[in-house]
């Protein structure tokens, strides 16, 4: 009896620990799309910023527009950022899904 109710434990801890594992590279894999896209949109940004002060007269372009563009990017970033958890964070994904009134959950 005791036996076959540490097997029991033992298969829940495991599902438990998987379950865990599961999650915790969800965690990572959307920090790593966060932060790419976090680094892709800001370090342009700081280029043209730091061109744009270093020498105006020298850029080919039209520097309005360089800055006009970097800023669209960082907003871009923190108009985007939601939609990413969204999508790849399956707890936020899983939330968003009940709240969604007409949606059957199966």
């Amino acid at each position: 009896m005791e036996g076959h109710g540490g097997h029991a434990a033992g298969a829940s801890t495991t599902h438990a620990h998987s379950q865990s594992h599961q999650i915790e590279t969800s965690v990572i894999k959307t920090m790593i799309i966060i932060c790419a896209f976090y680094a892709v949109c800001y370090f342009l940004g700081y280029v043209v910023f730091l061109l744009l002060y270093l020498s105006p007269q020298s850029l080919p372009l039209d520097s309005s527009n360089l800055y006009f563009a970097a800023v669209f990017l960082e907003f871009g970033y923190m108009s985007i950022n939601p939609f990413i958890y969204a999508t790849k964070f399956d707890p936020v994904k899983q939330v968003l899904l009940r709240m969604i009134p007409c949606k059957k959950n199966t």
